[in-house]
């Protein structure tokens, strides 16, 4: 007897197990020329300018490969059935449809992330480029969509109406809406953030309301995650910015210097050249904004002094940089002071006694 003779017979008697295997072994092949094929179109995906390729082959990888083990294992199983003499489950032709729409569904969702990661990754390196937030939410939306077109699908494949599901949604909505009125107020909390964007990831924002302060960090549906400035997160509730003003110092156009200096009142003859010659330097200083509102004048009498306003605004909104350019103004102005021979005086009073004042029973009014 041949080889050939010999293999025509294992496989007569063991016809549904070399069957299986045959499968199998396509199967592996076929997940092996997958990860080849891509792997090849990466690398030159990787060579080339354009980052859409990237998002779609890296989005394409897993589920491709999960699709054809899938496809391979329900196609062995209807072998396993037929060459044992029964007939296939009716539920695998309906199965094999779940699987290819479960794993369209999550191929679509992966390029969406991937497609919103360039996105905003493009637009970091634009100084007009599309606002984070609106892409996230676009995002949201659109994974959503797919989820939910996915699970309709799937339900009416699995004899499911697809009308009655939304009629049912219809009314149960109603029970949900009265159990989780907390979750929907959130929820839409979170859309109106979205779309009236009063600020987005990144900003640092605070609220006179509440003590919120801190740095954007993540908008969700129900929470937006905002860290403080001593590094701790803070969860909110999206409800709770529908009801509390906000304030977004992050947009802020410039920062504004307020400031009241004070010169002895010996020094009050001086105080016209001080004003004249900080307005002035103000004027002249380079990180100072001088299309904004500028004002040096003297316009108070103190108990120890007499003092001048110095309001203006720096044309940086960094806060680091705002404090150094603030710290250089006001060495300029005690440097003006102090050239025109006047002094800012420490808090102090003094104490006119009268020298004829007589002795009361031995205190003398003069100090004895």
């Amino acid at each position: 007897m041949t080889l050939w003779d010999t293999l025509q017979q294992i496989a007569g008697e063991h016809g549904s197990i070399v069957k299986i295997a045959a499968v199998v072994f396509a199967v592996v092949l076929v997940n092996l020329a997958v990860r080849l094929v891509l792997g090849q179109l990466r690398r030159r995906a990787r060579r080339s300018h354009n980052p859409w390729d990237d998002a779609v082959l890296e989005a394409l990888g897993r589920p491709l490969r999960v699709l054809a083990w899938a496809i391979g294992l329900l196609y062995a199983t209807r072998i396993a059935f037929v060459e044992g003499g029964k007939k296939p489950p009716s539920l695998l032709d309906p199965l094999q449809y779940i699987v290819v729409v479960a794993v369209l569904a999550w191929f679509l969702f992966r390029l969406i992330h991937n497609l919103e990661a360039v996105i905003v990754a493009r637009s970091a390196h634009r100084e007009e480029g599309m606002d984070r937030t609106t892409i996230e939410a676009i995002s949201k939306l659109l994974r959503l969509t797919v989820v939910i077109t996915a699970a309709l699908m799937i339900l009416q494949t699995l004899g499911f109406s697809i009308s009655g599901v939304l009629a049912f949604g219809g009314i149960g909505g109603i029970a949900v809406g009265f159990a989780a009125k907390d979750l929907l107020a959130n929820f839409f909390g979170g859309l109106m953030i979205y779309l009236d964007r009063p600020f987005a990831t990144g900003d640092w924002i605070r609220s006179p309301d509440r003590e919120i302060e801190g740095v954007v960090e993540h908008i969700g549906w129900r929470l937006t995650r905002i860290r403080r400035f001593d590094k701790r997160p803070l969860y909110v509730p999206n409800s709770i910015f529908t009801t509390i003003a906000v304030e977004n110092p992050s947009r802020m156009t410039n920062r504004r210097i307020y400031e009241h200096i004070g010169i002895r009142y010996e020094d009050l003859e001086v105080m016209p050249v001080i004003v004249e010659e900080v307005k002035r330097m103000l004027r002249e200083h380079p990180e100072i904004d001088t299309r904004q509102t500028l004002i040096v004048n003297f316009n108070r009498m103190g108990d120890s002094a007499v003092e001048f306003m110095v309001y203006t605004f720096t044309k940086t909104t960094d806060w680091v940089r705002y404090h150094e350019i603030r710290q250089d103004i006001l060495l300029r102005i005690a440097d003006i002071v102090a050239r025109h021979g006047a002094e800012i005086p420490y808090p102090t009073r003094t104490l006119h006694v009268d020298a004829n004042i007589r002795k009361v029973k031995g205190f003398s009014a003069l100090g004895s």
